[in-house]
């Protein structure tokens, strides 16, 4: 699995506790980490919430990475980007308790945690402890075991209920904000990492288009 880190502005300080830590935890289960920053206080790329969750939804579409782990503050806002977008299903995570039921019951593909809120002496041992929980069994395995049955069935009714109420990611780029968009997608590790990565055609195009590539 690949699995995409994205960090906002105000939380970027953080950035290389949460993928060292997010590295230690996965890398020995065959998982491959991608840094997208920002990479640190002074990256001259400055990413809002907002733009953590254009960049969730690019990824995540274009199949570049499988996971995406993101956050700001409380978390809340960068939940609330993300879960704008089709086919991102994010959850708002800040314990090990969350991300395992969050793991089994809704098979999510994208986490939101908060990174200030609460983040205090332990905070990089939480981070590791929700990172192993997170990724300790394929998702959608069900909790408790009778409610299994009614739980897939729902994360198959919640995913078209999504196909319905969203258009498709390259059009919902064309109609943003040019410069907000632009400013999501400005990163050269996302660059770089996208345009070698990305399984759709169109969403590559669109991208080129907006970034003048």
């Amino acid at each position: 699995m690949k699995i995409g880190l994205i960090n906002e502005n105000s939380q970027a300080a953080k950035n290389e506790l949460i993928c060292a830590t997010l590295k230690k935890v996965v890398e020995p289960m065959g998982h491959e980490v991608v840094n997208f920053g920002m990479f640190g206080a002074e990256d001259p790329n400055s990413l809002t919430y907002v733009q953590n969750g254009i960049l969730a939804g690019v990824l995540l579409n274009s199949g570049a990475v499988d996971y995406v782990i993101t956050g700001c503050g409380t978390g809340e806002g960068a939940m609330l980007a993300c879960n704008s977008f089709p086919k991102v299903l994010c959850g708002h995570i800040e314990s090990p308790l969350d991300a395992y039921l969050f793991s089994q019951v809704n098979d999510g593909n994208c986490v939101a945690l908060p990174f200030a809120e609460n983040f205090g002496w332990g905070g990089e041992l939480n981070l590791q402890y929700i990172f192993e929980k997170l990724f300790a069994a394929p998702g959608g395995g069900g909790y408790p075991p009778e409610r299994v049955v009614p739980e897939q069935r729902n994360k198959k009714i919640l995913d078209q209920v999504k196909e319905v109420t969203h258009t498709d990611m390259a059009t919902i780029l064309r109609k943003l904000d040019r410069e907000l968009v632009r400013g999501a997608l400005a990163g050269e590790a996302f660059q770089k990492y996208f345009f070698a990565n990305c399984k759709c055609e169109e969403l590559a195009a669109c991208v080129k288009e907006i970034i003048g590539a």
